[in-house]
């Protein structure tokens, strides 16, 4: 599945809207709110998207000139879920770093920076390849990849807590994508909104 640059760039920018937007209106208690994901509160869940943007951040500062072999979909069959005993150690070492701040709210000041820098960095993005851990996606399929993590992981922190809707756009590139990982599971929730058929694929796909 290929995305092209433009509404993939505009989905992401959307969902970096919607979370510093979320992250704002924090308070401490809610980061000690219970999430979707096994073993993470709602503010794991965010240290864990705050470390995935830093690492977004590398790619969008790594043009290549070399054939993309991958695309939005093949990106995250490549990843694979795993099963609970292989994630126990990033599970562990997110659950470490979010209870490293002196306050809950401390992660959000850490973000902030981060959000900014990434949303300027996509903003001049021109259209093309880029290297990504040990990939080479095209700049469309690389912003989708980012477009879904971000609208799966505002699903995630809203077990317990009244957030923002997520970005439309977002929402969308994450049910085609999760769609197409699972046509099967897809067919089952082809009635749903995006928000309810998000967070089942995703689920489905050990998420």
């Amino acid at each position: 599945m290929h995305l092209d640059h433009g509404p993939a760039a505009d989905a992401v920018l959307a969902a970096l809207d919607v979370l510093e937007t979320t992250l704002r209106g924090l308070r401490d208690e809610d980061l000690l709110a219970a999430s979707r994901c096994r073993g993470w509160t709602a503010g794991d869940v965010w240290a864990h998207v705050h470390l995935g943007l830093q690492e977004m951040l590398l790619g969008l500062v790594t043009p290549t000139g070399a054939a993309a072999d991958t695309d939005a979909v093949q990106y995250w069959r490549a990843e694979g879920g795993g099963d609970d005993a292989s994630r126990t150690p990033q599970v562990r070492f997110v659950r470490l770093l979010s209870s490293a701040y002196r306050e809950p709210t401390g992660l959000v000041a850490h973000a902030l920076p981060t959000i900014a820098g990434v949303r300027s960095a996509v903003s001049h993005l021109a259209p093309g390849r880029l290297a990504f851990q040990g990939h080479v996606l095209s700049t469309g399929d690389f912003l989708a990849t980012w477009a879904y993590e971000l609208a799966v992981h505002h699903l995630d922190t809203g077990a317990e807590l009244d957030l923002p809707a997520a970005a439309p756009a977002a929402l969308r590139i994450a049910r085609t994508t999760g769609e197409a990982l699972d046509p099967g599971l897809a067919a089952t929730v082809a009635a749903e909104p995006d928000a309810v058929a998000v967070a089942a694929l995703w689920r489905g796909a050990g998420g």
